[in-house]
C-alpha cells in the first residue's frame, strides 16, 4: 500500500500554492481538497489543525502536518529519493529560510494590507512593498528558485 497523501487548501492562498508547488517538483501523488474559509471550514480542516485552524494542511498516512515552510520541509524530508527542494547546505539552507520568511513577512504580510484596505490608501505600504520586492529581485538575479 502506497502514501496516502492529502492537502487541504483554498486555491487563491500562496501558502497552499507553495505546497502544490512542493508536492509537483517532487511528483507527489495527492488528494487536493478546497477548503471553504469564507462561510464553513470543514470538520476535517479544524480536526487536522485545531491550534490555528487555518490552511494548508498536508495529512500523509493520516497524519497532518500544517504551515507551508514546515510541510515544504516535511515534504523534502520524507521523499528523499526524489530532486530536493532545499539546499544540501546549511548556509545555503539557512539562507533558503531567510528569504521564505522574508517572503511570508516583508512581501505578503503588506500586500495583504493593500488588498484588505480601502482603495486610494497605504501609500506607505505601496512604498515599502515596491522595496521589498526590489530587495528580493535583486538577491534572486537571474536563478529561477532561491537554491539556483
Amino acid at each position: 500500500m502506497g502514501d496516502e497523501v492529502v492537502l487541504l487548501g483554498f486555491s487563491l492562498s500562496m501558502f497552499g500554492a507553495r505546497v502544490r508547488i512542493a508536492l509537483a517538483e517532487k511528483g507527489i501523488k495527492y488528494e487536493y481538497r478546497e477548503e471553504d474559509l469564507v462561510n464553513t471550514k470543514s470538520a476535517l480542516l479544524l480536526q487536522m489543525n485545531p491550534v490555528h485552524k487555518k490552511i494548508p494542511v498536508l495529512i500523509h498516512n493520516g497524519k497532518p502536518i500544517c504551515e507551508s515552510l514546515i510541510i515544504v520541509e516535511y515534504i523534502d524530508e520524507v521523499w528523499k529519493d526524489k530532486a530536493p527542494l532545499l539546499p544540501t547546505d546549511p548556509y545555503q539552507r539557512a539562507q533558503a529560510r531567510f528569504w521564505a520568511d522574508f517572503v511570508d513577512n516583508k512581501v505578503h504580510e503588506v500586500a495583504k494590507k493593500i488588498w484588505t484596505g480601502k482603495v486610494d490608501e497605504h501609500e506607505k505600504e505601496k512604498k515599502e512593498l515596491i522595496e521589498n520586492l526590489k530587495q528580493l529581485e535583486e538577491f534572486l538575479g537571474d536563478k529561477p528558485y532561491f537554491g539556483g
